[in-house]
């Protein structure tokens, strides 16, 4: 199972492999703090789509059509964590403050689509272009 968790929740034994999927480090806690199997943040969105997103849930649908599109081109690391979760429970870690509008959960979402054989639903591409 691939969950999506915050780093500020607690860890749990059902968890699994702990990726942090953030290409910053999270504001307010160590290194030392985080229980975290491996960083994985070139698996994040680029700086530019990531400051493009600005967590604004009206540009969501766009975000998850590019942030895939930039997945498609970081299979190694895809493979990794879909390795990882053949053995077990995989909990992709993220620090936004929305839980629902974040890369851990486009990235989930991509991982679900490829773990069934299928590449991601191209989102709408027409919505909320920006400019």
């Amino acid at each position: 199972m691939i969950l999506v968790k915050r780093v500020y929740d607690p860890a749990d034994a059902g968890d699994g492999t702990r990726f942090l999927v953030d290409r910053l480090w999270p504001r307010g806690i160590s290194k030392a703090e985080l229980p975290l199997d491996e960083w994985l943040k070139d698996l994040a969105p680029s700086d530019e789509l990531r400051t493009w997103f600005g967590h604004d849930p009206l540009k969501w649908d766009e975000f998850r059509r590019r942030y895939h599109s930039e997945l498609d081109a970081k299979q190694a690391a895809v493979r990794q964590i879909l390795s990882a979760a053949r053995r077990g429970n995989v909990t992709l870690l993220f620090s936004a403050h929305d839980a629902e509008h974040n890369n851990a959960i486009a990235l989930r979402e991509y991982l679900q689509e490829a773990r069934s054989g299928h590449k991601p639903a191209q989102m709408h591409s027409h919505a909320y272009r920006a400019h």
